[in-house]
C-alpha cells in the first residue's frame, strides 16, 4: 500500500516476521510455523487464541487452518504497542514493515477483533486505546493520513510542499482517513457500551472531522490543504500547486488522495464520499447520546445528507454495457472516471463498509463492472484473477480486493472461488501480501502487511460462522 512497494520473490516457506524462531504447531504437522514465537509477540489474546484453535479443530482444509492461523493474529503479533498514558490506554498500531501509523490502517488492522472484545477485557482495553491515539492524531493535524509513535520524530517527507509537523509521517489527505475512526469508534461502543475513549479529547476530533469536511467542500475557496512532493512518482504529487484539478462545488467532498495513497485524478473520490455519508450519522448518533450534543448531531446530520444528495444527483453514470453504475471519481463538471482500486473504501468494498446495500441495483451494476476488463485495473492470469490499481503498477493483484469481493458475496461459488485463490496466491510464506503478479504468486509486494493478513482472518473466520461447508 505504502511507496515501499518492491517486487519481492519467494519459493520458499519463510522463517516468519520480525526473524521470529520457530515454534511448534501440533495440529498442523505438515506445515512449518512462521507465526511470530509467543516469546516475540507484542499481545496475546486469550479470545483470539481460542478462535484459533477452534477453527484449526473443526476446519478440515489443512492449509486454511494453517494461514488462519499465522494471517489472524498477525496485527497483535507484530504492530501494536500497548500502554497507559495518563492513566488512559494508548495504543501504536504500525502497519507492518513501515514503523508509522495510518488513521485507516490502524482502524482495519483491529476491527476484525471487535465481536472478541466481551471475552477478553485486554483486547477491549487495547482497541480503546487505538480510539484515543487516533483521537490525538486527529486533533494534531486532520489532514495527515499517518504518524509516528514519537511525537518530535522528523520523517522521510520532511521536504514535501505542505504544512508538515514533527511526528507526522505523511499528510496525504484522504477522506477515508477520519471515516474510519468514526468507524471503529462506533461499533466499539455498540459491541462494548463502554463510554470511556468519547471524552472531551474525542469530542474534539469530532468537531475537526466536521470542519475538515467542509473546508474541503471547497464551496469558497480551495480551502487550508495543499500537497506536492519532488518526486519520480507522478501518484504521489498533487498537480495546480498541490489543490488538484478544480472541482465544480456540488456538496461533495474533496479527497486529495485515494485510500492506496494515490493522488486522485477528480478530487470527488465516490467510495469515501459514501463512506463520509455513513460515518457521519455514526458520529451524529454518538454525539448526541453521549456528548448530549444536538447542535453539533445536528450539524453532522445536515452534513451526511447533504452529500448523500450531492451522491445521487452527480455519482451515478450511465454505462453502455452495465447500465447505470457509480463512477469511481468525478469533479462535478461532467467528468468522470470509470475504474477501481482494490484499496478499501473502493466501489467493490462499500457494502462492507455499511455505505451501500448489497441490493443497491445500481452497486451490482457497478460490481459486475468493476470485476470485468472494463475496469481497467483488473487483471487476470494463471495465478489469479482481481483488482489491482496504479499503486504498483501493472498485472499486479491485492488480496485486499479478492476479500472484498468475497466479504460483500451472498453466492457461494464466489466465496469459495476468492478463498481458493487467496490460499493459492500466498506465495509459499503462509501470509497474505500488498500484491502478487497476476501468472505469478510468488512475485509479489510487501511480505508484512498487517491488515491484508487480519482482514483475511476475518474472511475466514466469517465464512466458518456462516458457510463452513465452504471450507473443505
Amino acid at each position: 500500500m505504502k511507496r515501499r512497494s518492491f517486487i519481492q520473490k519467494t519459493t520458499v516457506l519463510t522463517a516468519g516476521i520480525l526473524g521470529s524462531r520457530l515454534s511448534s504447531f501440533a495440529t498442523l504437522p505438515d506445515y512449518k510455523v512462521v507465526r511470530t514465537h509467543l516469546s516475540n509477540r507484542r499481545f496475546t489474546s486469550n479470545a483470539i487464541e481460542k478462535a484459533i484453535a477452534e477453527f484449526s479443530a473443526k476446519v478440515n482444509n489443512k492449509e486454511l487452518a494453517w494461514l488462519f492461523n499465522n494471517c489472524f493474529p498477525n496485527t497483535l503479533d507484530t504492530t501494536v504497542t500497548y500502554n497507559l498514558h495518563d492513566g488512559k490506554p494508548d495504543t501504536y498500531v504500525i502497519t507492518g514493515d513501515i514503523d508509522a501509523m495510518w488513521l485507516r490502517d490502524s482502524s482495519a488492522q483491529v476491527w476484525p477483533y471487535l465481536p472478541f472484545m466481551k471475552q477478553d477485557v485486554n483486547l477491549k482495553n487495547l482497541i480503546a486505546g487505538v480510539i484515543n491515539r487516533q483521537s490525538n492524531c486527529i486533533l494534531k493535524d486532520p489532514y495527515a493520513n499517518a504518524f509516528y509513535g514519537n511525537s518530535t520524530k522528523v520523517g522521510e517527507w520532511a521536504h514535501d510542499l505542505t504544512d508538515m509537523k514533527p511526528g507526522l509521517h505523511e499528510r496525504k489527505w484522504e477522506i477515508d482517513s477520519l471515516c474510519y475512526p468514526i468507524r471503529l469508534a462506533y461499533h466499539y461502543w455498540k459491541e462494548t457500551g463502554d463510554i470511556a475513549p468519547f471524552d472531551a479529547n474525542w469530542l474534539s476530533a469530532i468537531k475537526t472531522i466536521l470542519k475538515t469536511f467542509k473546508e474541503q467542500q471547497r464551496k469558497e475557496n480551495d480551502g487550508p490543504y495543499h500537497f506536492q512532493r519532488n518526486t519520480a512518482w507522478a501518484t504521489d504529487g498533487v498537480p495546480m500547486a498541490g489543490y488538484g484539478y478544480p472541482v465544480k462545488p456540488v456538496g461533495l467532498i474533496c479527497s486529495a488522495f485515494r485510500p492506496s495513497d494515490d493522488a486522485t485524478v477528480f478530487s470527488f473520490l465516490i467510495p469515501a464520499n459514501f463512506f463520509a455519508v455513513i460515518s457521519l450519522t455514526q458520529a451524529a448518533e454518538m454525539v448526541k447520546i453521549i456528548a448530549k450534543d444536538r447542535s453539533l448531531a445536528a450539524e453532522l446530520l445536515a452534513l451526511s445528507k447533504e452529500v448523500q444528495q450531492a451522491l445521487e444527483k452527480h455519482a451515478v453514470v450511465e454505462h453502455p454495457g452495465f447500465g447505470k453504475v457509480y463512477a469511481y471519481e468525478i469533479n462535478g463538471f461532467g467528468s468522470y472516471n470509470l475504474m477501481d482500486d482494490a484499496n478499501i473504501p473502493s466501489l467493490l468494498a462499500m457494502p462492507y463498509l455499511g455505505a451501500v446495500s448489497l441490493n443497491d441495483p445500481i452497486y451490482k451494476n457497478t460490481r459486475r463492472m468493476v470485476l470485468s476488463a472494463d475496469n481497467p485495473f483488473y487483471y487476470k492470469g494463471k495465478a489469479a484473477e482481481g483488482i489491482g490499481g496504479p499503486h504498483v503498477g501493472k498485472d499486479m493483484i491485492w488480496p485486499l480486493s479478492l476479500i472484498a469481493r468475497g466479504l460483500t458475496s451472498t453466492d457461494d461459488a464466489e466465496i469459495k472461488y476468492c478463498i481458493q485463490m487467496l490460499q493459492s496466491t500466498h506465495g509459499g510464506t503462509g501470509f497474505m501480501h500488498e500484491s502478487f503478479h497476476r501468472d505469478d504468486a510468488t512475485k509479489f509486494t510487501r511480505s508484512w502487511f498487517a491488515w491484508a493478513n487480519t482482514i483475511f482472518g476475518e474472511f475466514l473466520w466469517k465464512t466458518y460462522q456462516q458457510r463452513p461447508h465452504l471450507l473443505a
